[in-house]
This record gives C-alpha cells, structure tokens and sequence, in this order.
C-alpha cells in the first residue's frame, strides 16, 4: 500500500489528524509523521503525536502522498523553508496531496495553488482567491492531485476522497 508523509507541528486540530489517518491506516496504508524535528508534538486539544522524520530530512521520493491537517499547524510550517519546500515539491510531482481546513496556508506560501480549485476554512477563502486559486465552497475538492476540504465536519468525505485517489493510483 501507500506510504503517506503526514506533514505536522504544534497545534493542528486534533481530530483533522485523528480521523483521516485513521482512515488510512484501515486501509492498509503506512504513515510516516513528519515535522519540523523529531520528537512530540501537541494538538490543540492536547493529543500527542511523535515526529518519524525531519522535514529537513525527507525527500518527495520517499513517499506516494502528502497529508497536511489543519488547526494553527501549516501556519507553523509555513514560516519553515523546508516544510514549504517539501509542500511544494510534492503538489509539483503529481503525487496525491490532500489538505484539509487550514492546510491551505502551506499551499498558499508554497505558491501551488495558482489555478486550481481548491476549498478551506472560511477565515482563508481571500487568501486562497488572492493566491490565484478558485475557492470552491463545497465539503471536499478534487482538483488533479490535490484534495481538500474545509472543516472537521468534511472529515468522512475529505477521507473517502482521498482514499479513492490512492486506490486509482495504484
């Protein structure tokens, strides 16, 4: 099965993580957390999550999909040069990557989203446009490679989206 870099730091929203990588992981397929360094990061409602791998460290190679949960985490990541880097890298190979909420921020930094369709939280829809995007206000966006959705309550489609861009890539 696929191997899915969940790129994360302090503060993303528990269950925008909790919930999708549940959901992968059912299906079979292998998360490798990936952060700013190794070592725990915290939820914004206190759940614990270890860092794998340094985004410092990690290559686009390594991985067949990008997994990028909301809360106040890609606005963290977005002020790190490999975080937007590795972001970027990966939108620009093709591979699957899936956002949800705010993970639209790292996008927006990592200059990807110019002419796409793309939907998040309502507080970064003029981010989004001004990025050159379509904003899309629907519970989940598949445009190409790239699938987002904008609230927890988007969770069982932003994850059954996702899961069948991984089985059609197979």
């Amino acid at each position: 099965m696929s191997r899915i870099a969940v790129l994360i730091t302090d503060m993303f929203e528990d269950v925008e993580y909790e919930k999708p990588a549940d959901a992968f992981i059912k299906a079979g397929h292998a998360l490798i957390i990936v952060g700013l360094r190794a070592g725990p990061v915290r939820g914004k409602r206190g759940m614990i999550v270890k860092i794998d791998r340094a985004v410092h460290d990690v290559h686009v190679s390594d991985f067949d999909a990008l997994f990028i949960p909301g809360g106040y985490s890609p606005d963290k990541l977005r002020i790190d040069d490999d975080a937007v880097r590795f972001a970027q890298e990966f939108v620009k190979s093709g591979k699957p990557v899936f956002g949800i909420c705010h993970a639209a921020q790292l996008l927006i930094t990592a200059q990807v989203l110019k002419g796409r369709r793309v939907t998040g939280w309502k507080s970064i829809i003029q981010d989004i446009k001004n990025a050159g995007a379509e904003y899309v206000d629907a519970e989940v966006v598949v445009d190409g490679n790239l699938v987002t959705s904008r609230k927890p309550e988007d969770i069982p489609a932003f994850s059954k989206a996702a899961l069948e861009m991984l089985k059609s890539r197979k």
